[in-house]
């Protein structure tokens, strides 16, 4: 009843071209371009610590990694205590479905 109809290939119509013949270039060879100088070096100084930049660096860090330490536990925290409360839920309505089947 509902055959696919697949369409026969049909012959190409009309003049068929030949693929174009592609001809090898000439390489020629030039004298090699003239090399830049080198960029020139900065005069910035580098960056250099002295002692109390250094002792308020370890310091920041020390703090960021105390910071960030409290939020992620923190965090767990919260996911612990919400899955503790949700387990005891489930727990009670288990028990009050088990009662009120008995009871019929």
């Amino acid at each position: 009843m509902l055959r696919p109809n697949v369409p026969a290939m049909p012959a190409p119509t009309g003049q068929v071209t030949p693929p174009a013949v592609v001809e090898p270039t000439t390489i020629t060879h030039h004298a090699p371009a003239p090399t830049a100088a080198p960029a020139p070096t900065s005069t910035r100084p580098t960056i250099q610590l002295t002692s109390g930049g250094l002792i308020t660096l370890v310091v920041g860090g020390t703090t960021a990694v105390l910071v960030l330490g409290a939020v992620l536990v923190s965090l767990l925290l919260a996911v612990a205590i919400t899955a503790g409360s949700t387990a005891i839920t489930a727990l009670v309505i288990r028990s009050l479905m088990n009662s009120a089947t008995k009871r019929r």
